[in-house]
């Protein structure tokens, strides 16, 4: 194929990194504009008449790197300026066949059209050697950038695929997609680990500030200025009694009126004091906070999903939730991704159905989608990550009771460092044990125990348990929690007041089963806790672009 010789535009041009490696010898001879970061670079001749470079370039398109070959004459200038790892290059070039190159191709550079420049020395990621990953800890210190590594720009995909895959299942299964909230003033969980929403604190600073400047008026200035209200009114009178025109009458009003209006802001004002305003009783006072009320972030859009679901079927939601736990475990994000589905004519089977289902799909997509980050973590996160996959994408969960589970634990007896007894959640340690070592593939526990599950799921007969479930996955342990609604409202209500919930709070949340009420469940992935287990990572610090955790939220 000859090669093209006009020139490109490169505002319309840019062509992907991932779609010249995919295409590759059937692009040979295009001339194209790629953009992106250096993850390697190497000057050869140096000093000599006619030096080169070449330049593993990425721009996270995908898991591998293209090879650019830069002459010195094309550039004008030392080709070192491109070389160090991290800077950033525009350039116009002719893909061409090179055997010895990873993919097959490489770029032929004919004109460098924009440079980002790095210092060498400052710049905190260091070269690794095509495939390899940095700790991850040791980039969390850098989050900003690490983006830019092999490990962190394939979750990023990964997770990019996952949220695409969430939409698509629950489309190509009649859901709609509804947002729920961030703030609230319910507690879904019962737990009372919130963040709270709050402006009384920028109030009470605003406040200082404008009373530092303008302070608010003595005893003495409010005396003396209802002194001046008086002697106005006095005025106004004595005009009236020498029948004064109408309009030295009016006059002598309205600066009357205004005097009074000053008293009474001078009085308003004399009331301010700086800090939290708080009520008699030393409570604070929300009625004077922006919302009226006590207001939190959410940490589940459950509540306001049943409702939707009650009038619309089928709805899901996806999006930030919140916990203030104040946890410094792999485990625990301060704000984290919650995909959550809500239908109604739907009892606990159907529940179990829908995320095994959902799961299964998830565990597929990457396998279609994914197939070069899979590869990577294989490499140097986790041997059996594909595996893993798709033993979970082809393969029956198990579904087992509650007390089965404890049975079967309790046999196991001396293996775990938290007892077991009926009664008790189920640790961590209890549910890999589950599913790495005695079933050998997800499981699915259902029928817990109404004391340690939440007051909205649904009361068994036998008044002890109730109708929920918990899809249990390899490596990871709870994937999926879920239950059948209690829709039941004498039942919900004393459940309510066991919890020592207020009633009146959720009145709303109770007009659902007060009017047209409806057998209804839903379940909740975390998003992190799916890539946890796709990846084989251990920190749920690295699955997310930002992370969120007690004393890290400044980035």
């Amino acid at each position: 194929m000859a090669e093209e010789t006009e020139m490109l535009d490169p505002r319309s041009s840019r062509t992907r990194i991932r779609s010249i490696l995919d295409a590759g010898d059937a692009m040979a001879g295009r001339r194209v504009v790629v953009g992106g970061w250096v993850r390697a670079g190497r000057e050869q001749g140096h000093g000599a008449p006619d030096p080169f470079a070449f330049l593993d370039v990425n721009d996270g398109s995908c898991q591998g790197n293209l090879q650019l070959f830069v002459k010195g004459e094309v550039v004008g200038y030392p080709l070192a300026r491109l070389t160090a790892t991290g800077t950033s290059v525009l350039v116009e070039a002719v893909v061409r066949r090179d055997e010895r190159a990873k993919h097959g191709v490489e770029l032929a550079v004919t004109r460098v059209l924009e440079v980002g420049e790095v210092d060498a020395a400052a710049y905190p990621l260091p070269k690794t050697k095509t495939g390899c990953s940095l700790d991850p800890a040791y980039i969390r210190d850098f989050v900003h950038l690490r983006p830019r590594t092999y490990l962190i720009s394939a979750v990023t995909r990964i997770r990019s695929e996952l949220s695409f895959a969430t939409d698509k299942y629950f489309r190509e299964n009649d859901f709609l997609r509804v947002h729920t909230p961030i703030v609230t003033t319910s507690d879904c969980e019962g737990a009372g680990q919130m963040f709270q929403v709050t402006t009384l604190f920028s109030q009470a600073k605003k406040l200082e500030a404008e009373l530092k400047e303008n302070p608010a008026p003595s005893q003495a200035d409010i005396d003396a200025a209802k002194l001046s209200v008086k002697a106005k009114g006095d005025i106004v009178a004595q005009l009236k009694s020498a029948q004064a025109t109408k309009e030295e009458i009016s006059a002598a009003v309205s600066d009357l009126k205004k005097a009074k209006e000053d008293v009474l802001t001078m009085e308003e004002r004399s009331k301010l004091k700086p800090g939290i305003p708080y009520r008699e009783d030393g409570s604070v006072a929300f009625e004077k906070d922006f919302f009226k009320c006590p207001s939190y972030l959410t940490v589940s859009g459950q509540l306001h999903l049943e409702t939707l679901a009650c009038s619309l079927g089928n709805v899901y939601t996806f999006g930030p939730t919140f916990r203030a736990e104040n946890s410094h475990t792999s485990r625990h994000l301060a704000e984290f991704w919650m995909v959550e589905a809500e239908f109604a004519f739907a009892n606990l089977q159907d529940d179990m159905d829908c995320a095994e289902s959902y799961v299964k799909y998830l565990c597929q997509w990457l396998l279609d989608h994914c197939q070069e980050e899979m590869e990577f973590m294989v490499k140097s996160q986790d041997k059996e990550a594909i595996k893993r996959l798709k033993m979970v994408s082809s393969t029956p969960f198990e579904r087992i009771s509650y007390t089965k589970a404890v049975d079967i634990l309790k046999d196991a007896d001396g293996k775990f460092e938290n007892k077991v007894e009926w009664g008790i959640d189920l640790a961590s340690e209890h549910e890999r044990y589950l599913t790495e070592v005695v079933f050998k593939k997800p499981v699915i526990v259902f029928n817990y125990p109404k004391g340690i599950k939440a007051f909205y799921m649904r009361l068994n007969d036998d008044q002890k348990r109730v109708a929920a479930m918990d899809v249990l996955v390899p490596k990871v342990g709870e994937l999926i929690g879920g239950s059948q609604r209690e829709e039941r409202l004498d039942v919900l209500e004393q459940r309510m007041l066991d919890a020592g919930l207020p009633l009146e709070q959720y009145d709303k949340y109770l007009d659902i089963r007060r009017y047209g009420t409806v057998r209804h469940s839903g379940f909740g992935l975390g998003l992190e806790r799916m890539i946890l287990f796709a990846t084989g990572l251990e920190n749920i610090r690295d699955v997310i672009a930002f992370p969120r955790y007690p004393g890290r939220a400044d980035v």
